[in-house]
């Protein structure tokens, strides 16, 4: 695939950038370049590797899950710059 001036052209009007011809005319090389340079990419023989989501492996720490009956509203309550019978008071939004 060649990337000419005017398929930049065209990629800048989608993407709402305003561009000039000058730098239509410098661009259009870097992406051509760019795109020959992933097809490079797609030729390496990758069938061997496995797929990975890092490069070092990492596990989460996880704690024991516990059920507890909370117990900490009052002290939540304690935050709030306005409570109404247990629940933080905000202002009305909607009318």
């Amino acid at each position: 695939m060649s990337v000419d001036t005017a398929t930049v052209k065209k990629i800048a009007s989608l993407a709402r950038i305003a561009i000039t011809e000058e730098d239509a005319a410098r661009v259009a090389p870097e992406l051509d370049n760019i795109l020959h340079w992933i097809e490079q990419l797609g030729e390496v023989d990758t069938s061997g590797v496995e797929p990975m989501t890092a490069v070092i492996p990492n596990t989460l720490r996880l704690r024991d899950d516990v059920v507890t009956t909370g117990g900490i509203r009052d002290d939540l309550m304690k935050n709030a710059p306005q409570a109404e019978h247990g629940f933080f008071a905000v202002p009305k939004v909607i009318e």
